[in-house]
């Protein structure tokens, strides 16, 4: 697709070479054919050394860009990206054409498996499952009732994803106008669970907007956790029931999450760290410690705190 052609569409000023545009990526991600786009002051270091064909940013950031990279400039680039991914958006779950299926895997009759994808060996796909396009099933990963893994996703061996659970499915991202209208962000990365992975019943695992999704190896996740676009969770994590991260969050080795305990997008967590129930995450934090509460603090420090209020609520007659 010509990018004059998509900007001429949406009615942006573009005055630098015409050029074939494959696809969105990130900063460091992004080739020659790609777009990206800079909205993060946190990311410059990504805009001096990006090898997009081009981004989207604002009028003051222009110096930062290599002399390589052409330039959309934009009074606010996240909405301009918002509009222009709906021209990368692909039909999703196209089923007409070949697939590859193992001898030795089991796919129920009344599951569905989409074009291009493979089944490995011992990979056990049970009924009401529902199978995208360009997906790849692990050796011995069993795939329970109902599951719906969307296209791209990559399950690695001996995984189990547990009934009713949605893997892959577009996040939960918007911009937004001047006059408060939402529009969507098409999202065209995919979700990688790595070897020995657990995925919980109705647990959702978003894909990225572009890039990956990623699970590490040896995680667990209970029933009904949400994990948002673009997360990366290192090996051997453990969410409880209701816990949730938003887009972005990048967990450490080993971190344990707590029954409704949440992170906020973009953040980080330690390795080892652990997140008591209904504690909740609004800054990065550092690994190896047991956190509480809200606003979080070091477990032992809340529990203290809960105390003291309950001593003060008595000592003044105070009904809760």
């Amino acid at each position: 697709m010509r990018l004059a052609s998509i900007l001429k569409d949406l009615d942006i000023a573009y005055s630098e070479d015409d050029f074939e545009v494959s696809s969105f990526a990130t900063l460091k991600d992004a080739n020659k054919s790609q777009i990206s786009f800079f909205n993060d002051e946190k990311l410059v270091d990504d805009l001096k050394t990006t090898n997009a064909g081009v981004v989207i940013l604002k009028e003051e950031h222009i110096d930062m860009l290599p002399s390589t990279c052409r330039a959309i400039l934009s009074k606010n680039p996240y909405l301009d990206m918002a509009r222009m991914s709906g021209y990368f958006a692909k039909e999703p779950f196209l089923n007409e054409g070949s697939c590859s299926i193992s001898k030795n895997a089991v796919v129920d009759r009344k599951a569905v498996v989409g074009n291009g994808s493979i089944v490995k060996d011992g990979a056990y796909i049970m009924a009401g499952a529902v199978i995208g396009a360009n997906v790849t099933i692990g050796k011995n990963s069993k795939i329970f009732p109902n599951v719906v893994i969307y296209d791209n996703t990559i399950i690695g061996d001996n995984c189990f994803i547990q009934a009713g659970a949605i893997i892959g499915s577009d996040g939960y991202g918007y911009a937004h106008t001047e006059l408060g209208e939402h529009i969507k962000i098409h999202h065209s990365g995919n979700v990688v669970l790595e070897d020995d992975v657990e995925i919980g019943a109705n647990t959702t695992v978003d894909r990225a907007v572009f890039g990956t999704t990623r699970i590490g190896k040896n995680t667990k996740i209970d029933n009904l956790v949400q994990i948002g676009h673009n997360c990366e969770l290192g090996e051997s994590c453990i969410m409880v029931a209701q816990s949730g991260l938003a887009g972005s969050t990048t967990l450490g080795r080993n971190v344990v999450m707590g029954g409704q305990s949440a992170v906020g997008g973009h953040l980080h967590v330690g390795d080892f760290a652990q997140l008591a129930a209904r504690s909740g995450v609004t800054k990065s934090i550092e690994g190896g410690k047991i956190y509480g509460g809200f606003p979080l603090m070091l477990q032992k420090d809340w529990l203290k705190t809960q105390l003291r209020m309950i001593k003060y609520f008595k000592n003044n007659k105070i009904k809760g």
